[in-house]
């Protein structure tokens, strides 16, 4: 069998955004260990349509059709529902997409804030058309967490979905020096692009404003990097770093951070969240979205309820007096993660569902 991946957006908190293209790379090289040919390429560098920035991609999807012809893949995998997973869908090539969030809540958040313009409500519009197209006319939905069944089903019905917990090559995650911060500390790693999301990092205003003697740090960027900086950084315990590089940056902040802190309002299986499990962090999440799929609570971290401010004092407290308490927890997230996030069992998962599918379609062209 004869795979091609199609990266979307990297997606990640780190310089270039390359943190998903960089992780796909490794759930190709966990199909190759199943005997499975792949190539993995950058979408947009292949075909791109209105309402995207590159005019002259509007007009030729030439080099596309090249690769799907040279390539021959069995199977498409979209990493998102854009014009390269139509277009593969056009030429009647089987075509699997993944869904890592709620896309239609995000499209809600979005037309009540940076979208609000006529023009740029549009366009989002086009492109959550083109959403709904792939969604309804591709082979199956692969989603990275078990409570976006629902939220699918609610919008495609008649959806084909698996789930695709997508995993982490924890081998490539380990201490490293190069970085020096101030402790104790507790360090965030996450983008400030959906408002729904980030507002939530406003709880930490008390938290941080009643902990004058813990440090912390926010590794990221983002449309709402702003109205965040403009309320945290008021406070002399508060540091933003900006984006890091990626790999190597993102290792030494948090061999270096004490506690791993993910305040979201909205969120399924965080990049940066697996990789400190990796890192052994202790972990505090917001419970919503697929959060609790990853962060068990008190086994492998804390989950704490939105705005409850108390609840991230209570909990930075514990953990930063109790070393062999954070210890347990950062052990048990390691564990959690070569158990749960890993990348050969999520390619055998695939490989069963694209080989189901291709010996039904085998059988349907047979003469009865």
């Amino acid at each position: 069998m004869k795979v091609l991946i199609a990266s979307g957006a990297g997606g990640g908190t780190a310089k270039k955004s390359i943190g998903k293209y960089f992780h796909l790379q490794e759930f190709g090289s966990a199909l190759e260990r199943l005997g499975v040919e792949y190539k993995l390429v950058r979408e947009t560098e292949y075909v791109t349509g209105f309402p995207s920035k590159d005019v002259k991609g509007w007009f030729s999807k030439k080099k596309f059709h090249s690769l799907i012809k040279e390539y021959k893949p069995d199977v498409v995998f979209c990493d998102c529902q854009s014009h390269f997973a139509l277009e593969t869908i056009k030429l009647g090539v089987p075509c699997f997409t993944y869904l890592r969030g709620n896309r239609w809540m995000e499209v809600e958040w979005a037309k009540k804030t940076i979208y609000k313009d006529p023009l740029m409500k549009t366009v989002l519009e086009m492109r959550q058309n083109i959403a709904e197209r792939v969604f309804s006319e591709c082979q199956g939905i692969f989603m990275t967490a078990d409570y976006l069944d629902k939220v699918i089903k609610e919008h495609i019905p008649n959806a084909k979905t698996f789930h695709f917990l997508e995993g982490l090559d924890a081998s490539r995650w380990y201490p490293v020096e190069g970085m020096t911060l101030k402790h104790p500390c507790v360090g965030m790693c996450q983008d400030a692009n959906w408002w729904g999301k980030t507002k939530e990092m406003l709880t930490l205003d008390q938290v941080i404003k009643q902990m004058p003697d813990v440090h912390f740090y926010w590794a990221g960027d983002g449309q709402y990097k702003k109205p965040i900086l403009e309320i945290l950084e008021k406070y002399d315990n508060f540091h933003y770093l900006g984006t890091l590089d990626y790999p190597d940056g993102v290792r030494k902040y948090l061999t270096e951070i004490d506690i791993y802190a993910l305040p979201t309002g909205m969120d399924t299986t965080p990049l940066s969240c697996r990789e400190a499990m990796a890192m052994k962090k202790p972990i505090i999440g917001t419970s919503v979205g697929g959060i609790p799929e990853m962060i068990y609570h008190e086994k492998t971290g804390f989950l704490v309820g939105e705005g409850d401010y108390q609840a991230w004092i209570k909990n930075i407290r514990l953990l930063l007096h109790d070393r062999e308490l954070a210890k347990k927890l950062g052990d048990g997230a390691r564990k959690l993660l070569l158990e749960k996030f890993n990348w050969d069992i999520v390619a055998k998962k695939f490989v069963v569902v694209a080989e189901t599918y291709m010996s039904e379609q085998k059988s349907k062209s047979l003469p009865e």
